[in-house]
């Protein structure tokens, strides 16, 4: 029997055209893998790249000059009027010039009186539109007003039809901020716009819109395990829900109180201090006296007076909740929060995770980079960042996906 012989051994025995012929192969080999290898790799690669160019752009950071091409596509805007069953409502369209049928986004705008109008949501839609992206940015007007309620659900999928209608009827994927995070998984879930919706990234959103109301008073949201989130709420939850209800805080009998409290809310949640001056100074001692008590979220009174006002709007609050409504949903879902949000706790995050079947579930992240849902959380490492990167990436590969 002829003894056993090693690969190189028998290679070494091949006459020299053999093995030149061989070595060519393999190199050919090699090169073709490596070739395979790029080509399914670069989607990722150049996902990951524009997504540090975004995340750059939206802080107000210089994007590295090797990055720069990964967001250079030049885009114009477009501001329109949206028909919704709601009635017409402002929409902006950032459309990136060298591709009319790239992929389409609709981002949504949190609690803010800017609407679509927001620098932070300009900045990101603006940088999303750069990348090659078609981004919708449709005006909430109750979000936009501090009213979160029921009937932005129907705005939102709304919006999500009409662009899908125009994308070649294809659905297209929805990221909501804040409370429209919440909001957006339950347009997701509704017959109604279902097939219009791609995927949902809500960012620093609410579960349960209850336990968030609690939250504000005592500062503590139970996770799922029954530990709770300890962290000092910041004021803006708290006067949100005042002004969105301020007939529960007045008493009936100053009810010509209303307007200029009112006013005086209104001013201090935009941050115009001097407005917030001049409307202060337009109220009566006991007006004053109202005013003074309900922007001191950390006042005993205050905290039992929101402790009532859960109590008559419990309906209200259900409507506008994720929880309990997850547990079918089929649309992939992207969830992010920022570990230090005193606004909407992280806590939220988990247990919208907790609910959604574990396929629709695409990615989960409560990151130290983030607050609320600005770029400012405390300290992070540079693999928090990593993490960060590639969950955009993520986003921006989910987009562009067929």
């Amino acid at each position: 029997m002829a003894p056993d012989h090693s690969i190189s051994e028998l290679a070494h025995h091949l006459p020299p055209a053999n093995r030149r012929r061989r070595r060519v192969k393999l190199v050919a080999l090699i090169l073709l893998l490596l070739l395979l290898l790029c080509v399914i790799a670069e989607p990722f690669a150049r996902a990951h790249l524009q997504s540090i160019a975004v995340l750059d752009l939206v802080a107000n950071k210089p994007v590295p000059w090797l990055l720069r091409k990964a967001v250079t596509e030049p885009i114009a805007t477009q501001d329109f009027t949206l028909p919704t069953s709601n009635g017409p409502i402002r929409a902006r369209l950032y459309l990136p010039q060298s591709h009319p049928n790239a992929p389409a986004i609709v981002v949504l705008h949190g609690v803010h009186h800017l609407g679509i109008d927001e620098p932070r949501l300009i900045a990101f839609a603006s940088a999303m539109a750069s990348c090659g992206v078609r981004v919708l940015t449709p005006e909430l007007p109750d979000i936009k007003d501090y009213h979160v309620g029921a009937n932005s659900i129907a705005t939102i999928g709304d919006s999500a039809a009409w662009m899908s209608m125009h994308h070649a009827n294809k659905p297209v994927g929805v990221m909501g901020l804040s409370f429209s995070g919440g909001l957006a998984l339950l347009a997701a879930g509704d017959p109604q716009w279902h097939k219009a919706i791609k995927f949902v990234v809500a960012i620093g959103s609410q579960d349960e819109m209850a336990r968030v109301a609690t939250y504000y008073r005592t500062g503590e949201d139970p996770l799922p395990t029954g530990a709770p989130e300890r962290l000092a709420p910041h004021e803006y939850g708290a006067l949100v829900l005042e002004y969105e209800h301020l007939e529960d805080f007045i008493p009936p009998d100053q009810s010509a109180s209303l307007a200029p409290i009112r006013a005086v809310l209104r001013a201090h949640l935009y941050e115009d201090s001097a407005a917030e001056k001049s409307a202060l100074a337009a109220l009566t001692p006991a007006q004053l006296t109202l005013a003074r008590q309900l922007i001191d979220t950390t006042s005993p009174i205050t905290r039992a007076q929101l402790a009532h006002a859960e109590t008559l709007h419990i309906e209200d609050m259900a409507g506008v909740s994720p929880h309990g409504h997850l547990s079918q949903l089929t649309t992939p879902v992207y969830l992010l929060h920022g570990a230090g949000d005193n606004i909407i706790p992280s806590a939220e995050t988990v247990w919208i995770a907790e609910e959604l079947p574990a396929e629709s579930l695409q990615a989960e992240l409560i990151s130290p980079v983030l607050s609320h849902i600005n770029l400012d959380g405390a300290n992070p490492t540079a693999m928090d960042q990593w993490r960060l990167v590639h969950f955009f990436a993520l986003i921006l590969h989910a987009v562009e996906s067929r």
